[in-house]
């Protein structure tokens, strides 16, 4: 019973990882299409409009 409660929290413990490194590459990638298209079009950054003020404001990486 104690091998089947440990393979349980293992593989749990394995699939968590695993949704986290791909979290984590999806947003690298997504950094990295961002830094390329901005290079390729002399771009200073992504403007991004703000629901509430309606203002505009250049696009941070930790967004």
């Amino acid at each position: 019973m104690p091998q089947i409660i440990f393979f349980i929290i293992a593989v749990g413990g394995i699939w968590f990882l695993y949704r986290r490194f791909v979290r984590d590459a999806q947003k690298l990638a997504e950094k990295s299409r961002r830094a390329e298209t901005e290079r390729r079009t002399g771009a200073m950054g992504t403007l991004v409009k703000d629901p509430k003020t309606g203002e505009y404001h250049v696009k941070r990486d930790d967004e």
